[in-house]
């Protein structure tokens, strides 16, 4: 980069304050990498709002703008809409909508955070395009963009240049794979290890962990705490009904019956899904031989690790693998 990218991040009072100093901490971090690599200065970013001057967040700490959307003389390479309470009114303002989406025209590359897609999406620029939101927010978001189409599998994604991310932390991710495109692995490398988190959460991945996901669809997760987080740490064992009922004292006929009462889920499925997300991760993130994975996570054999696979995400563990693998794994 010659001059700095120019970032204009957008914030709707009230807005979500870890949505705007999330992106904002990730852009100071790689201009500090960038800076001590010898390179020019790669981004400049200011925040704007409806209004300049102080922004009411959520958190119920303001945090200043120094730019109105409306000022038809600001310029950006990229655009992030921010997400919060506000972000979800947009759509009821139509001169704010029309300053929005004159920005959009005027950038090469839009984003959303979190619920700043529903002020995107206002715009009418993701209409019948690919786009997420937080996951709170998928059916709100669904009826009043009935055009868009909506993927509730997703940390992040872009269709052309529009871009969205899920909720709060995925904005942080998205970031980070902006720093990546814009200047490099080595960079995102080390500005991930300076805010201490992973370089590369896959995009098209769900926004939960298998387990989460689990215990947030349960009726009485904690009746069964104990025996889950002891699964998850011995996938590879050979987890019969009558191993886990034996774990916790029970009969199989009991064990089981109470389970699903408590999980919505039988135990075995509980336990494929398990398998499935720890052999998704092993695949992204590391060169292990399809076999050696399926070993690994307790599956039978490879076969039936890819039955497994087609079942819950309807891809191939090589497909998943080629289309999410980092980088670095790869290498």
């Amino acid at each position: 980069m010659s001059a700095p990218h120019r970032v204009v991040l957008v914030a709707f009072p009230p807005a979500q304050m870890l949505d705007i100093t999330g992106p904002l901490d990730v852009f100071n971090a790689a201009n500090n990498a960038a800076v001590e690599a010898g390179l020019p200065l790669p981004y400049a970013v200011i925040l704007a709002a409806p209004a300049a001057g102080p922004v009411a967040t959520s958190s119920g700490i303001s945090i200043n703008a120094t730019h109105s959307v409306f000022d038809p003389a600001l310029q950006a390479d990229t655009l992030m809409l921010a997400g919060g309470g506000g972000a979800r009114q947009v759509r009821d303002d139509a001169p704010l909508v029309a300053a929005i989406r004159a920005l959009c025209e005027r950038v090469t590359r839009v984003a959303s955070i979190c619920t700043g897609a529903f002020a995107l999406a206002a715009t009418g620029f993701l209409d019948q395009r690919r786009a997420t939101t937080h996951w709170a927010h998928f059916d709100e978001f669904a009826h009043a963009f009935p055009h868009v189409k909506i993927e509730r599998d997703a940390l992040f994604l872009d269709d052309g240049k529009f871009h969205s991310s899920a909720g709060i932390s995925a904005g942080i991710d998205y970031t980070l794979s902006l720093v990546e495109r814009d200047l490099g692995k080595a960079i995102a490398l080390q500005v991930a290890r300076e805010l201490v988190m992973f370089l590369k959460r896959p995009g098209g991945q769900s926004q939960f962990s298998a387990q989460l996901a689990a215990e947030v669809g349960a009726g009485d997760p904690d009746r069964f705490g104990e025996l889950t987080r002891w699964i998850a740490a011995h996938l590879a064992d050979d987890l019969s009904v009558e191993l886990m009922a034996d774990k916790i004292a029970m009969s199989p006929r009991n064990f089981a019956r109470r389970f699903i009462a408590a999980m919505n889920v039988t135990p075995i499925q509980y336990v494929q899904t398990l398998r499935v997300d720890a052999a998704r991760r092993l695949l992204s993130d590391s060169a292990l031989p399809i076999a050696r994975i399926a070993e690994r996570c307790g599956f039978a054999s490879s076969e039936a690790m890819r039955l497994a696979f087609h079942r819950h995400l309807n891809v191939t563990p090589a497909d998943f693998r080629a289309r999410f693998q980092s980088s670095k794994a790869g290498a």
